[in-house]
C-alpha cells in the first residue's frame, strides 16, 4: 500500500510518513562524520601530547639557564 493513497490521518499514516521522510539524513551524516573526526583528533592529541610534552621538556632542560 502506498502512503500517498491514504486519506485519513491515523497513527499508521503518520508512521508511514515518518519512515519515508529523509530530510534530516544529510544532517545526521555530517554529524556522524564530525563526531568521528573529533574522536580521532582527540585520540591523536592524547597520544602525541605526551610525546610532544616530553620532547619539549628535554629540549628546555638542555638549554643553558
Amino acid at each position: 500500500m502506498d502512503c500517498n493513497t491514504l486519506t485519513v490521518k491515523s497513527a499508521r499514516d503518520i508512521l508511514c510518513a515518518l519512515l519515508l521522510d529523509d530530510t534530516g539524513q544529510g544532517l545526521l551524516e555530517y554529524s556522524v562524520v564530525i563526531a568521528f573526526v573529533a574522536i580521532v583528533a582527540f585520540a591523536a592529541l592524547k597520544f602525541l601530547g605526551v610525546k610532544n610534552n616530553n620532547s619539549l621538556s628535554n629540549s628546555g632542560n638542555q638549554l643553558p639557564g
